[in-house]
């Protein structure tokens, strides 16, 4: 290990990325690293939440009215009156129908390989991209440092990233012409620049897996995020005319965003840039969240310029949230669109807060959710599917969203038209009620409607979160998934996936487990009726099946060397999280914690050890066990 002032590196990381590791950035890193005992201390007090909501069955409720938010000098009743200051929206994002999102490196590859991905993202004609650092990037190996990489390297047009341009350019073209009956990038150096730039830190609760405090203790993954971004880029940026901006993840509560807010400022301060020109969108993923939106926009003040409206994880967080609740049990995954219940009413709540003005009339942009379709399939298949992500896009344009997201770039060029007939450069200030803050509005929060909940829907669960666990832990973090009975379907598309997808489904799957969830239908293959509950032997009989499926898979779908190293592994996660009496908080915390092992028998060790020491006194071990 190479330890250099306040701050410890894993062994062999500098040789490698001295360009990345430079002096200054590890200078960076080190002024920010204060904001990590504040940050553990947050982390401590959602375990500590979660806990006492399990101990005293207690339901999430909005803040008291005259109450502060913790790390600001705003009170919650100035927050929800939008009497605070907020931020402009810069040029470069008045204008975002389309932001695509995906990592900018892929695993294993060499540098003229992956940067590829942040060539087809730049040409893509997305308004927008965010290049993901966080739940879309693999963690094996070298990759979050090969990400910060490739984005200094395309953000300057380095010879390595303009050769691999024109040569993806043309393959777009090509794919464009069959598909679409038409040329996509008529000159490819000038399409390089249409997108806005913006990357998505790792939230809170992540550590990284090479810079650590020169005590031994880990070190926050958000800080070394920022400082490496922000350092390596802010120059060129702000030399072309572009924002400096950040997607912030699974923030929680306003005192998280305002921890967020200081260590922004912090960022700017060290790298002598004006006040507010780190401009952020907060990914509303997390319930509580949506109990606070206008108490995160005012704590992140002139930061701030949105919201964007995910699915996965938010889903995921509802039932994490209620995992306490009996009566509370979630359908089968499928059931639970944007328009279900609980999914309507924080959509909504959403809206209504970004249009509420501040003290300077200024309003925020609404980002819709995620397509995560992607085109490939049997001419019926694709037919069918891109008509649904159409009518998604067509909602939210008319619900009010000023663009959404895509998972792979050639859904830019199907959805993209909704926004262009509506021909409105963004949504800002569409008039809708204000909000409130009544019990009917908590419990809408939590609101369930009568939907399937099946063996087929259990076995869709199983399949992609066993397939999921396997892709993260051979470093494809976002992965074409499908379950493993539509395998050889090509009605049936793979979905762009991401780590969202892994955490729901188990969530889901645990809380059908510990609360006897009924199901809703027969199902002659496992012998259940109508209303039996699902048990864990049933599941575990599931998960034994789905699991001899993707054994059996073709390579193409389960590759083949994973199926005696990391498949057994994710398996060995997805059973021990499902059986478990106390809930793990994160399925990424125990993928994190195997990275890097081929043979069950450790991983299984390292699972028992972070599941004892949380069920133990909430401890998660997040650092990295192969530190050194």
């Amino acid at each position: 290990m190479d330890v250099i002032g306040s701050l410890r590196l894993r062994t062999g990381v500098l040789d490698e990325y001295r360009d990345v590791l430079a002096p200054s950035a590890l200078e960076a890193i080190a002024a920010l690293a204060r904001f990590d005992a504040r940050r553990r201390e947050l982390m401590q007090a959602r375990i500590d939440r979660r806990a006492r909501r399990r101990r005293d069955h207690e339901r999430i409720g909005f803040l008291p009215d005259d109450a502060s938010i913790a790390g600001t000098n705003i009170t919650v009743r100035d927050a929800r009156a939008g009497n605070f200051d907020g931020s402009t929206i810069p040029d470069d994002l008045q204008r975002q129908w389309i932001q695509g999102t995906g990592p900018a490196t892929r695993p294993r590859a060499r540098t003229e390989q992956s940067i590829r991905n942040v060539c087809y993202a730049l040409l893509s004609g997305a308004d927008g991209w965010m290049f993901d650092g966080e739940d879309a990037l693999g963690q094996v190996d070298t990759m979050s440092l090969d990400n910060q990489r490739n984005l200094r390297l395309a953000y300057e047009r380095a010879d390595v990233f303009m050769t691999a341009a024109e040569g993806v350019a043309g393959e777009m073209n090509a794919w464009a012409n069959d598909f679409l009956g038409r040329t996509i990038i008529p000159d490819w150096r000038t399409q390089l620049d249409f997108t806005t730039r913006i990357y998505r830190a790792r939230g809170l609760h992540l550590d990284d897996r090479h810079v650590a405090h020169a005590t031994g203790a880990s070190l926050s993954a958000s800080i070394v995020d920022v400082a490496l971004y922000v350092g390596s880029n802010h120059a060129r940026l702000r030399g072309e005319g572009r924002s400096i901006v950040l997607y912030l993840p699974k923030i929680q509560r306003a005192e998280e965003a305002a921890l967020w807010s200081d260590l922004l400022d912090a960022t700017e301060v060290h790298f002598g840039l004006p006040a507010g020109t780190i401009k952020v969108y907060v990914l509303v993923e997390q319930l509580e969240a949506s109990f606070q939106l206008m108490e995160i926009r005012a704590a992140l003040g002139m930061h701030f310029v949105g919201f964007n409206t995910g699915r996965w994880d938010y889903i995921n967080s509802v039932s994490d949230a209620c995992a306490w609740d009996p009566t509370f049990v979630n359908p089968n995954i499928d059931a639970i669109t944007m328009t279900y219940g609980y999914m309507r009413v924080y959509e909504d709540r959403v809206r209504r807060a970004v249009n509420t003005p501040d003290r300077n009339g200024r309003f925020a942009l609404w980002q819709g959710g995620m397509e995560p379709n992607i085109p490939v399939g049997s001419a019926q298949g694709v037919q069918a599917s891109m008509a649904r992500a159409v009518a998604g896009a067509e909602r939210e344009q008319r619900d009010g969203a000023s663009g959404k997201w895509v998972a792979h770039w050639k859904m830019v060029h199907i959805v993209r038209p909704v926004w262009d007939r509506a021909n409105e450069q963004n949504q800002l200030g569409r008039s809708f009620p204000r909000l409130t803050y009544s019990q009917s509005d908590a419990d809408g929060l939590m609101m369930l409607e009568p939907a399937p909940r099946t063996i087929r829907g259990a076995r869709d669960l199983i399949s992609v979160a066993l397939q999921y666990g396997n892709a993260f832990l051979r470093g494809f973090q976002a992965a074409a998934l499908k379950p493993a009975d539509f395998f050889g379907n090509d009605d049936v598309l793979y979905l762009m996936e991401d780590m969202a997808t892994g955490e729901i489904r188990l969530s889901i799957l645990w809380e059908w487990v510990h609360k006897g969830a009924r199901l809703t239908a027969s199902d002659p293959s496992v012998g259940v009726s109508e209303g039996e509950a699902f048990t864990l032997a049933l599941c575990r009989r599931l998960i034994a099946e789905e699991y001899e499926k993707l054994q059996h898979a073709d390579t193409r779908d389960v590759h083949d060397d994973s199926k005696g190293t990391t498949l057994p592994i994710a398996r060995e996660i997805a059973e021990t999280y499902v059986a478990a009496p106390v809930k793990a908080p994160w399925y990424v915390d125990l993928l994190n914690i195997t990275l890097g092992l081929s043979d069950v028998a450790t991983a299984r060790g390292r699972i028992e050890q972070y599941m004892d020491a949380f069920a133990a006194d909430g401890t998660r071990i997040t650092q990295n066990l192969d530190f050194s």
